[in-house]
């Protein structure tokens, strides 16, 4: 069990960011370009996020805390507050979920699936996860209230028909 708890902790971030390159492919291309747009604000939201929780507020991971607990692998000591890979997995889903809902679903369970193996594996605590979650929703949310104010000042998302950008002109 030790091995499962293991692999999902470490690997199954991976497959989460697989699936949404995939699904990324067979996007229709406006959709490509939202679904990409969203995705690069949400992770530099959720990045700057997770850099100020982490500033304020810190947990240390279970092992440190409780030194007879031992970690499933690896880890260095630091602050656990708030989960990366939980907060990362769960803004890749959420922007997949804009776009393919039950394919974002899938992965956004698959992302607190994650998250719990990290804790089974004694790297996090529950808030520590939680707060991951929180973190991409205000990032994903953040982002899609970006999007919908930049999409529409797009070139391409204006009628070709007759407009030659500020000014007029054209012919």
């Amino acid at each position: 069990m030790d091995a499962l708890i293991v692999a999902v902790s470490q690997y199954l971030l991976y497959f989460i960011l697989a699936a949404a390159a995939v699904a990324w492919l067979y996007l229709p291309r406006p959709d490509k370009v939202g679904m990409a747009a969203q995705a690069i604000v949400a992770v530099v939201i959720m990045v700057v996020l997770i850099k100020f929780a982490a500033a304020i507020y810190t947990d240390p991971r279970p092992f440190v805390v409780d030194p007879s607990i031992k970690p499933l692998f690896a880890h260095p000591a630091d602050n656990g507050f708030p989960s990366d890979h939980t907060a990362l997995a769960a803004t890749v889903a959420l922007v997949v979920m804009m776009y393919r809902r039950w394919l974002g679903a899938a992965l956004l369970a698959a992302g607190i699936v994650l998250g719990a193996a990290r804790v089974a594996a004694h790297v996090h605590h529950v808030p520590d996860i939680a707060a991951g979650v929180l973190i991409a929703l205000l990032a994903v949310g953040a982002a899609s209230v970006i999007w919908r104010y930049v999409r529409p000042h797009l070139p391409s998302s204006r009628s070709r028909s007759g407009f030659h950008g500020p000014g007029g002109g054209g012919h």
